[in-house]
């Protein structure tokens, strides 16, 4: 799918806002390997991001082709307060700076801030009294065995009146696509970068609830264990 793509009254599309390429230190995916998974999900578009960097989206959206679906450049930030997707953002804010300021610097550069996999410690999740002001939150995280964090944020996102997006929060092609956000375009507008921007900016999603094979989610707690005793060292 490309920018040129037909004006179309009032088309949800559906877009994957929280993936990782092998430029994130706990993912492996090729960027044509994610492009392929994107595909064969009927995702319209894609939001690539990484931690603390736009390297992965950056080469993700240039090897991109007219079949493909959209790719939205942005990365997971490492704020003081726990993780924060910039989606659509041209730059990788600084981490550990407050979630306030990060939330400005994502906002500053046209993106979309939304709070991914919130009340998990263990992930990085931002805690309820930090979230004040943003533009979404996960409320269908595929990455779970119970579910229990997305029922507590949905409840949260009820609550507080915060909208609402679903994703796969993917670290290999395998699981591209197992959670989802539909995002609502106005009357008329045509399926673009922009417009589905605009459209998570004003609050017009859903989220599409997915979860990923129980043994699939093992294997990924297994390599992030991995991964931080070597950082120990």
């Amino acid at each position: 799918m490309t920018d040129s793509t037909s004006r179309a009254e009032g088309r949800t599309v559906l877009v994957d806002p929280h993936v990782h390429t092998a430029a994130s230190f706990d993912a492996g995916t090729t960027p044509e390997r994610l492009l392929a998974a994107a595909r064969d999900s009927d995702l319209d578009a894609v939001a690539v991001t990484d931690h603390d960097t736009m390297e992965g989206a950056r080469i993700v959206d240039r090897v991109a082709g007219e079949d493909d679906p959209l790719v939205l450049q942005g990365c997971e930030v490492s704020t003081a307060a726990g993780h924060l997707l910039g989606i659509g953002t041209d730059r990788a804010p600084d981490p550990g700076h407050p979630l306030d300021s990060t939330v400005a610097a994502v906002r500053r550069q046209g993106g979309v801030a939304v709070v991914p996999h919130p009340f998990q410690r263990s992930r990085h999740g931002v805690a309820g009294r930090h979230i004040v002001d943003v533009d979404g939150i996960e409320v269908a995280n595929a990455q779970t065995l119970t579910g229990v964090r997305n029922t507590q944020a949905e409840r949260f996102a009820a609550r507080e009146g915060i909208p609402r997006f679903g994703a796969s929060d993917a670290h290999s092609a395998a699981s591209v696509g197992t959670g989802a956000t539909a995002v609502d375009l106005p009357p008329g507008a045509s399926v673009t970068r922009a417009s589905i921007l605009d459209a998570m900016r004003a609050g017009r999603t859903r989220a599409v609830a997915g979860r990923v094979p129980a043994l699939r989610y093992l294997e990924r707690v297994v390599t992030n264990a991995t991964l931080k005793t070597q950082s120990l060292l």
